[in-house]
This record gives C-alpha cells, sequence and structure tokens, in this order.
C-alpha cells in the first residue's frame, strides 16, 4: 500500500510541476525539447505538450513498478531493496522533469523572450 501512496506523491508532484511550469511559460508557443552539447536547440514541441511529457511517460512506469512489486517475488537477499529503489526512480523522475525545465527556462532566457 505505501508503494501506490508514494507514485500517487510522485505523479501529483510532476503535475504539479508541469502545471506550474504551463503557468511560468504562458508567453510560448513551443518549448525546446533536446539540445545538443553546444547549447543549441534541435527541436522543440507544443508548449503543453512539452510539459506533459515527463508525467505521461513517468506516471505509467511506476504504475507498471507497481504491477512487478506486487507480482514478481524479488531475488532471495534483495528484498529490503524493492522499496529504496522503488523511491528512487521516483525520485530520479522529478529531478529530470525539474531539469527539463531548468534548461527551457535557461534557454529561453539566453534567447531573450
Amino acid at each position: 500500500m505505501i508503494m501506490i501512496i508514494i507514485a500517487v506523491m510522485y505523479g501529483a508532484a510532476m503535475l504539479g510541476v508541469a502545471w506550474w511550469a504551463d503557468a511560468r511559460f504562458r508567453g510560448q508557443d513551443r518549448l525546446p525539447m533536446q539540445w545538443l552539447l553546444n547549447g543549441d536547440v534541435t527541436w522543440s514541441a507544443p508548449r503543453r505538450m512539452a510539459l506533459a511529457f515527463m508525467p505521461a511517460l513517468s506516471i505509467p512506469m511506476l504504475a507498471a513498478l507497481i504491477w512487478l512489486f506486487l507480482n514478481v517475488a524479488p531475488r532471495p537477499g534483495q528484498e529490503h531493496l524493492v522499496f529504496p529503489v522503488f523511491v528512487g526512480i521516483g525520485a530520479l523522475f522529478v529531478a529530470i522533469q525539474l531539469l527539463h525545465v531548468w534548461l527551457i527556462d535557461r534557454t529561453l532566457r539566453r534567447a531573450g523572450r
């Protein structure tokens, strides 16, 4: 049950970040989605699609991890790793989403938009 509660909290956090970023970048029609190492934008997407990408990707992944937790037994001796790995994966999803929002903000500020 705790895994479901944590997954819902991570999902709510990701939706909250996406909602906040949508309000922050309201004046933009398209947002960058991918960058070269020198900082050039290689492609962009419509604002809401760009911001919904991470929640739409991670929420089903968290649901799949919960299904695995409920239906597949861990290897002997690794039972204690299930919870920390699940928490780490959820935190990584949120961190990647925050990195994407930061990169968007940095790119738009450099362009003077």
